[in-house]
């Protein structure tokens, strides 16, 4: 891979702003990625490309001019853009048919603030249909597939945004969260994602929008493949709209400020009912090892609450009220037929996929038993507290990003309930941290979730930096191909 493809975006704004590298050379090397592994990956489904490099063209121009003084942070260095994001120009499907003719007419507001740094989109990601599934697929772009081997999920719904910078596409993109939808696709793709504090970043400009008290379950945040891009990014996006609602103003600590040394660790293997794959759990362990070689005060822990960590998600959910997510399946008037539509379905003749019409059916369960909703709601209200407690000012939790590393397409079906590893923290309006933590022995990207009591977002990010430094983070992938274990590279059993 080309040096630009695996630096950092803060490198890459230096070198650019320095005279090392033009903004139009980093741009073109990183669609000449795009253009190459693409068409197996299906990651972009729309392109900026003449518009991607008029706007390097610019942004050297200006520095000709004018010199450094005054551009953004982020001056002339290329991302990509989940599709469900208002981006002018760009469609706004995400992933229903019914909407595939959708353009955006602006920018929402965090890709307006990401533009304003100096941020050039390369174009918009593949996405599950309405955002609510583990495979990125439908029926609008069609699947996309993961870079270290493309017969396995990407995840979703951030999914093309896992893959673009997974596979080098963009040092940076924008994805959004409601049940891991940033950490999972970061965790399967080998790179880092942060889900910020609930109410730190303004989730407007998305469709579908988040209603009621469900925007305070939604995060908007980043994807990268370098660790120090996490907190500039983050303070890029952050703070409130005047639209989003939720969002409000909040002092953050500062990443430079932690010390491994003075953190509690609380080491949780998982949730008690949902099994974590050995090749995951030895990787967690040798993080909580290294951690504790620092001086880091390590405790195995484990919560109770957390075995009905899929109830407390779909209750909290449910009781957030907004539209049904059948009458969105349906473009907004009424509700989708599932049932019908899963004979359509079977027939070939349906323009939802299986999972879509799933959830169609299966929502309307919790709005027959309000009280049953109610009661774990407030159970839900217990486990925040109880780990909030825990946390405390100065503690991080580690905890499973998945199940297992990135199963084969399809096989999600199997096991749909897997998500609750990351659908909690949402919950829970924690920050949380999807670091990467190489290959395991098939080749495919390891990782593990950092927690942090609400608004210690600066203790997630720390973590994830030191632990990058010390296992690597981020693994380029070859030329992407298919077949079991086929570039394998062990996760460093040295370190840690």
């Amino acid at each position: 891979m080309h040096p630009f493809l695996t630096k950092s975006a803060t490198e890459l704004a230096r070198m650019i702003k320095a005279g090392e590298a033009t903004s139009e050379a980093v741009v073109g090397e990183h669609l000449a990625r795009l253009r190459a592994v693409n068409p197996t990956l299906n990651a972009v489904v729309r392109e900026r490309r003449d518009e991607a490099l008029a706007a390097a063209r610019e942004a050297d121009r200006v520095l000709r001019d004018s010199g450094p003084e005054g551009t953004g942070p982020l001056h002339g260095v290329p991302c990509t853009i989940k599709e469900c994001f208002e981006l002018e120009g760009m469609p706004q499907s995400s992933g229903l048919v019914s909407r595939r003719d959708r353009c955006s007419t602006r920018d929402g507001v965090t890709v307006k603030r990401l533009r304003a740094a100096g941020a050039i989109p390369l174009g918009v990601t593949n996405v599950s249909e309405l955002l609510m599934w583990m495979e990125s697929n439908n029926r609008v772009y069609g699947r996309c597939n993961n870079p270290y081997d493309p017969s396995r999920i990407v995840g979703g719904s951030s999914g093309g945004e896992g893959a673009s910078v997974g596979a080098g596409i963009a040092p940076f993109g924008l994805g959004s969260d409601i049940g891991g939808s940033i950490r999972m696709p970061a965790f399967f793709n080998g790179v880092f994602g942060h889900k910020p504090s609930a109410g730190l970043v303004p989730n407007s400009g998305q469709w579908p929008a988040a209603e009621n008290d469900a925007r305070s379950l939604l995060g908007t945040g980043p994807l990268a493949r370098r660790a120090e891009d996490l907190w500039p990014l983050l303070r890029i996006l952050a703070g409130p709209d005047g639209e989003c609602g939720v969002c409000r103003p909040m002092e953050l600590g500062d990443p430079e400020q932690v010390a491994m040394g003075g953190l509690r660790v609380l080491d949780v293997a998982d949730n008690g009912t949902t099994p974590v794959s050995k090749d995951l759990r030895e990787a967690q362990r040798k993080v909580a090892r290294s951690l504790a070689a620092t001086g880091a005060r390590v405790t195995a822990a484990r919560f109770a609450r957390l075995r009905r960590s899929l109830h407390y998600w779909s209750a909290t959910m449910s009781a957030a009220g907004g539209t049904p997510f059948g009458v969105l399946l349906g473009g907004g008037g009424e509700r989708t037929r599932a049932l019908p539509e899963l004979g359509r379905w079977a027939l070939g003749k349906s323009d939802h996929t299986l999972p879509a019409l799933a959830l169609a059916l299966i929502e309307r369960i919790p709005e027959a038993l309000p009280d049953r909703t109610r009661g774990l709601v407030e159970e839900a209200r217990s486990l925040r507290e109880e780990l909030s407690d825990a946390l405390g000012a100065d503690g991080v939790m580690l905890y499973p990003s998945y199940s297992r590393p990135a199963p084969r397409h399809y096989m999600p079906l199997l096991t749909p309930l897997d998500f609750v590893y990351t659908a909690i923290i949402n919950v829970m309006g924690f920050p949380s941290t999807q670091v990467p933590l190489g290959l395991n022995a098939d080749g495919v990207p390891l990782g593990v979730q950092v927690v942090a009591a609400h608004g210690n977002d600066h203790l997630t990010i720390a973590v994830a930096r030191y632990l990058e430094r010390v296992f690597g983070g981020w693994v380029p992938p070859l030329a992407p191909r298919s077949g079991r274990g086929s570039r394998a590279r062990r996760f460093s059993a040295s370190a840690g």
